[in-house]
């Protein structure tokens, strides 16, 4: 079993994951980042620094994204065609490349506004 990127991912490439994963297993293509399924050692932490929630263990795959099971290890096969047209590892699986540009919706977890008399007052708190 391993975890899989599927299309949250596409046009996002957050890559808070690929820093996280202690094995190395999350590659790069143009458009999205992959798992390799005979490096992922199932460690579970990808999955909750996702900001966008595309990461999914391989059975817990939502079923209109199922497909991505196989996107991800075909990603790893050896080189096609159409992979060295797009500039070899670098391209994508023909199913990615072939997707509309997507926008960002990333979770805001880390959003933090901060008001303009606010700002002001936090200079209180650390004097010159």
């Amino acid at each position: 079993m391993t975890y899989v990127i599927a299309q949250p991912c596409v046009d996002i490439k957050d890559r808070a994951c690929v820093t996280e994963c202690p094995v190395d297993c999350i590659y790069e293509g143009s458009r999205t980042l992959y798992i390799n399924p005979a490096e992922c050692v199932d460690c579970h932490a990808c999955e909750p620094v996702c900001p966008v929630e595309a990461i999914f263990y391989e059975d817990d795959l939502p079923r209109h994204w199922a497909h991505y099971r196989s996107v991800n290890a075909e990603f790893f096969v050896a080189a096609t065609p159409e992979r060295e047209h797009q500039g070899g590892a670098a391209g994508d699986h023909p199913l990615v490349a072939a997707l509309p540009r997507q926008v960002l919706h990333k979770k805001e977890v880390s959003v933090f506004a901060v008001r303009k008399e606010e700002a002001a007052d936090v200079d209180l708190w650390f004097p010159s």
